[in-house]
């Protein structure tokens, strides 16, 4: 049995949980949109077409912003195209994925949608084949109350009150040679600084998030964001950093490492935006908007090259099983201990394109695996993070060197006294016994332990999720947790995500302050 140590205290602190960090990502691509969120002449669709069944679970999931209209197809989106009446809106190729695209949906639809998810609207402007003109317009017609052409023709489309989008990217991806309008760094730079230039003048409250490295591995990673933000360090809010988990053709003990390259990305990004900001001297700090991440079997994808025009056509449909949500499970808790940083994360995407929901047309929509870690740490994790500094072995991960057995944060609201322990387990094979001091918590008990796992036989990890076994994978409960005199004891199933949830006993007096 493996066994793995860790104090948590109320006194050692990351920062807090910005509720940004729990954000997801609709773009138009594939069936995200049409047949995804939205589908005329579906049972269960309202009169704009969006589909209940799908808002249901989105409410369920529970993100807090969401990233609309891309995405690689944002760097050739005419946003004119999608207001006004549905039936004048013009059929445009979409370069991006070699798609017909109907604009059926378009900005007015989807802040209308976001009201009633409940969720932010977070937008990206086209800085490839567009640019300043085209991204102060968008930002008029969707915040500035009336009395201009543009504000007053979304009025005339019904939305009389102002879209009051907050968070805006400039551009997406702008470094990657498959995006429509390519950009060097010092190009991209010097046009993320006009263009937030200009939108600030329309609106001063607006965040904005310059364009980092499309992932990881490219060669320029790193010295793109040098150069970017060498010319707008000072007129932006954050930069964006993209990263997915790819499992294809991996063992099983280096898929679970997935989460080690993001967490030493954000460190990259970090250090390379702060080395900027001394240069200039600046006082000015960088958020890091992760603004796309996840796990995807990106190998699989031949290239939008290789695709015919099609409309709605299925794309990138990854079908997740229960390793695939333990890597999730170890990307939000990266993403979660550098809280003092990370200030905006959005999963890519929200429904069937490597999504933690699934549809079928016409028919039912259910929860993949990944949908469960995602929804337990957004309802969950809440107040300040903790910083915890696990005593446990490491094991050989491949290309991600050693990497710990365990990955676990902890989050404390003060204000309700909840505490929340997320972990995972990356053994293959063995349980791990886990002690946790919790002497800085007296008065509190155990409110529940969950784990989703795949139990110990190893073709168990790849069960999944369908439309016909759609509760294939769920969190069980974790009969093996207990609290006793300020010590949490809690076994970790192999190839497992849990979550331990404490808090004030009501039938306990408080401790004597004194």
């Amino acid at each position: 049995m493996t066994t793995a140590t860790l104090t948590i205290d109320p006194g050692f602190r990351v920062g807090p949980v910005d509720p940004r960090l729990f954000g997801s990502f609709v773009e138009h691509m594939g069936r995200c949109v049409y047949t995804g969120i939205h589908e005329l002449g579906h049972p269960d669709a309202d009169e704009r077409g969006f589909r209940g069944d799908v808002l249901e679970l989105v409410r369920e999931l529970g993100p807090t912003i969401v990233r609309y209209p891309g995405g690689n197809f944002v760097s050739g989106y005419r946003w004119e195209d999608g207001i006004g009446p549905v039936e004048d809106r013009p059929r445009r190729l979409d370069l991006a994925w070699r798609a017909l695209e109907s604009n059926r949906v378009g900005v007015d639809e989807f802040v209308a949608w976001c009201r009633s998810a409940a969720v932010e609207p977070m937008l990206a402007v086209n800085l490839g084949t567009r640019g300043v003109r085209e991204a102060v317009e968008l930002l008029e017609y969707c915040n500035h109350p009336e009395g201009t052409y543009w504000s007053d023709l979304r009025r005339s489309h019904g939305a009389k009150e102002p879209h009051d989008v907050r968070v805006w990217c400039l551009g997406n991806e702008l470094d990657g040679p498959w995006q429509i309008g390519q950009k060097t760094a010092t190009e991209y730079g010097r046009l993320a600084l006009e263009t937030a230039h200009a939108m600030r003048r329309v609106d001063p409250r607006v965040e904005l998030v310059a364009c980092g490295s499309s992932n990881t591995r490219i060669p320029t990673f790193a010295t793109w964001e040098a150069a970017v933000l060498a010319e707008c360090y000072d007129v932006v809010d954050h930069v964006s950093l993209h990263h997915y988990a790819d499992p294809t053709g991996r063992s099983l003990a280096e898929r679970l490492a997935g989460g080690a390259e993001l967490d030493r990305a954000i460190e990259d990004i970090v250090a390379t935006a702060d080395h900027i900001g001394a240069r200039r001297k600046s006082r000015h700090r960088l958020g890091v908007a992760v603004d796309e991440w996840n796990v995807w079997y990106q190998a699989g994808f031949g290239g939008e090259a290789a695709l015919d025009w099609a409309e709605e056509r299925r794309l990138i449909e990854d079908t997740y099983d229960v390793a695939d949500a333990v890597v999730v499970g170890s990307l939000l808790v990266t993403l979660l201990r550098h809280a003092d940083r990370v200030s905006i994360a959005c999963q890519a995407q929200l429904v069937n394109v490597i999504a933690p929901i699934r549809t079928e047309p016409g028919g039912p929509a259910w929860r993949q695996t990944i949908f469960h870690p995602f929804a337990q740490a957004a309802a969950h994790a809440r107040g300040e993070v903790l910083l915890l500094e696990p005593q446990v072995p490491s094991y050989d991960a491949g290309e991600h060197g050693d990497v710990p057995l365990l990955d676990a944060t902890a989050t404390y609201d003060e204000d309700s006294g909840a505490l929340t322990l997320l972990a995972v387990n990356r053994s293959t094979t063995d349980a791990l016994d886990l002690t946790a001091q919790l002497r800085g918590f007296p008065g509190h008990r155990l409110i529940e332990a969950t784990a989703l796992t795949a139990g110990t036989a190893p073709e168990a990890a790849r069960t999944t999720n369908t439309a016909s076994a759609p509760d294939a994978v769920v969190p069980v409960r974790n009969e093996r947790a207990r609290l006793a005199d300020g010590r949490l004891e809690v076994s970790l199933p192999p190839v497992s995500w849990n979550v331990v949830r404490l808090g004030p006993d009501p039938h306990r007096a408080p401790p004597d302050a004194r």
